[in-house]
């Protein structure tokens, strides 16, 4: 036992680093005073000071962080919405088909369903910019919020609703006060995987993208074209924090409601 717990120690940390080290690499040289990524000339902070006084990249890092929120709070609510709907249907066929259509979003290429969502804007007469990027980043966000919040709502008893209803309460006292606190720690999952997709999504985005709007990922791509520079390296770099930062914030609210539901148990 020891050998093995030994031997996956290892295993885990050289996974970590194979997928770290190329992010630390890229991180470390955002701080270099030199040209290129090939040697390490001193310390410096002017990619970040020019980065911080680019207009232009200002605003679309603006733009990355509206459609994000957008998206999110938008894939959040029809998510539960269709969560819920997918929990109620009593057909075994019938929830088992409503959970493949739910997940060919999440399974189809990126590339397909760019083209996609490319043809259907062009067709029904959608100008490509700010509305078709946040449409396209609900649509693929929506499966994501219903895969994460359908455990728990699959996972509450049927008991604790039927006494709910024993002592009064109306369909709406037992939505909002008792199923919705009961499934809050999946919609939080839900909602940080929505704004951390949307963030990061970068080939849908690429296909909707109109001219004179661009987010991150997409600028990020145009200045890698261009040349190496490692203005790239002090953008990605942001990029990365700001993700991890939502991550350790999901984190936080996650054990924060974990011991408020095991009290609220105990209780």
């Amino acid at each position: 036992m020891k050998k093995g717990s030994k031997f996956s120690n290892i295993y885990l940390i050289f996974v970590f680093f194979i997928l770290y080290a190329p992010v630390f690499y890229l991180m470390l040289y955002s701080f270099n005073s030199g040209e290129t990524m090939s040697h390490f000339e001193g310390f410096t902070l002017k990619w970040y000071k020019e980065l911080l006084g680019d207009t232009r990249l200002l605003i679309i890092v603006l733009n990355t962080v509206i459609i994000a929120l957008l998206s999110a709070t938008f894939s959040t609510i029809i998510g539960v919405i269709g969560a819920l709907g997918i929990s109620y249907v009593k057909k075994v066929r019938m929830k088992r088909a409503l959970l493949s259509f739910n997940n060919v979003l999440i399974v189809s290429p990126d590339v397909i369903i760019g083209a996609s969502f490319l043809i259907m804007f062009t067709i029904i007469g959608i100008k490509l910019g700010f509305m078709s990027v946040l449409i396209s980043h609900i649509a693929f966000s929506v499966p994501i919020v219903v895969l994460m919040v359908l455990p728990k709502v699959q996972e509450m008893s049927p008991t604790l609703l039927d006494a709910a209803r024993d002592l009064g309460a109306s369909s709406w006292d037992v939505l909002s006060k008792v199923v919705l606190p009961y499934i809050t720690p999946g919609i939080f999952a839900g909602f940080f995987m929505a704004l951390t997709y949307s963030l990061d999504d970068f080939a849908v985005t690429f296909f909707v993208t109109g001219n004179g709007f661009s987010t991150l990922s997409v600028e990020i791509y145009s200045l890698a074209r261009r040349g190496i520079s490692l203005n790239i390296n002090a953008l990605s770099t942001l990029l990365f924090l700001f993700t991890m930062l939502l991550v350790i914030g999901y984190y936080f609210i996650n054990q924060r409601y974990g011991r408020s539901g095991s009290m609220g148990v105990r209780k």
